[in-house]
């Protein structure tokens, strides 16, 4: 047994989400979205670290690390408790952040997904965003997006992620899966590549640079369906982002693109229940619709909004909607609304007298910037 595993069975039997460990600290652990360092462990110095973070981890890979300062891969402790590992080099040395990555794929509804998200599933090309801050869940959002498929369809899905989170078994469809850079040096290399190994859908994990959304954005105009994740927090941000990557020259042309070949934009964001431990998810969702393709083509994006609204028929809900219903059924507090919410006027006058300094009424969330 790794020494780590002591600490990670910490993590696990404490029901959290993270392990955080740094050289001159002790370690702390993540449990419902506050970080707290675990009873009755010293403070981490740096031999006992550095064996404690090689012991698990590839030697190239960690010989990598101490030149660069960054690494991300995947530890399997045992059959039910895989990790994203995430090394680092902070001020104090070495460090690293751990997240743990349930084995068991959930389905949609049990993750409180709206049933209208299954649509996504039964295109056969285009793309489709999943976006949200870091930790907000959209990798686990997809992996249940990608099982109904499997479940469901006779498809050859190919995801390219850094690291593989979930492993996915085949069912109806074949699933290759492709991890960055061990199996492929790049998502815009896996995303190249999938365009000649015959698949049906392509999941990019992170479309951070131009290439890799030009290439994301070609893949679905040639009849694949691609899911892409963004750290955006909204449809019209979304689709700001997706055009700001490109130079200006360029970005008539891509707005034609886009108008041609996105399905969806499905937006997540987690916030603290106030009803029992724990966090639930609020989602944005837009189809495109004519509509929208005409709005993004003149490059009207602040159009979005009255486009979802009006598109309540079709299961279209603005995420400000969706949180208004949580905070009506009293799964989270107003102070929890207002701090995610995008329009913070409307939450406002929920909030008890001491807490109105939250934010400001501007319309930005913490989580935009």
């Amino acid at each position: 047994m790794a020494r780590i595993d002591t600490l990670f069975q910490y993590l696990v039997a404490n029901r959290g989400s993270d392990l955080h460990l740094a050289e001159g600290q002790p370690p702390k652990t993540r449990v419902h979205g506050s970080v707290t360092p675990i009873p009755d462990q010293p403070v981490m110095h740096g031999p006992e670290l550095r064996q404690m973070l090689e012991e698990i981890c590839d030697p190239k890979a960690f010989e990598r690390y101490l030149e660069t300062g960054d690494l991300d891969f995947a530890y399997a402790m045992d059959e039910d408790s895989r990790f994203r590992c995430n090394y680092l080099k902070q001020n104090n040395g070495l460090g690293a952040v751990f997240r743990l990555i349930p084995t068991e794929i959930m389905s949609l509804e049990s993750l409180g997904v709206p049933e209208v998200v299954k649509q996504f599933g039964h295109i056969r090309s285009g793309l489709v965003l999943v976006t949200g801050p870091t930790g907000s869940g959209k990798s686990t959002t997809l992996a249940a997006l990608l099982d109904y498929i499997n479940i469901n369809f006779n498809r050859h899905i190919i995801t390219v992620e850094e690291p593989i989170e979930f492993v996915h078994r085949n069912k109806k469809s074949i699933i290759t899966q492709r991890e960055v850079p061990i199996q492929t040096p790049s998502f815009s290399d896996g995303l190249r590549a999938a365009l000649r190994e015959d698949a049906d859908i392509v999941l990019v994990g992170e479309m951070r640079d131009l290439e890799t959304i030009s290439l994301a954005l070609t893949a679905a105009e040639t009849g694949l369906l691609v899911f892409g994740t963004l750290h955006t927090n909204n449809a019209r941000k979304t689709v700001d982002r997706i055009i700001d990557v490109f130079p200006s020259d360029q970005q008539s042309q891509v707005r034609t693109m886009l108008a041609a070949s996105l399905r969806g934009v499905l937006a997540q964001l987690l916030c603290k229940r106030s009803d029992k431990p724990g966090r639930v998810a609020v989602h944005e969702i837009m189809f495109a619709t004519p509509a929208v393709a005409a709005i993004i083509r003149e490059g009207a994006t602040q159009k979005l909004y009255d486009v979802i609204t009006g598109g309540k028929g079709e299961g279209m809900q603005f995420m400000d909607e969706a949180i208004w219903q949580k905070l009506q059924a009293n799964i989270i507090s107003p102070e929890e609304a207002y701090m995610k919410a995008i329009d913070k006027s409307r939450f406002k006058k929920f909030l008890p007298e001491k807490s109105t300094h939250l934010g400001d009424a501007s319309g930005e969330s913490p989580m935009d910037h």
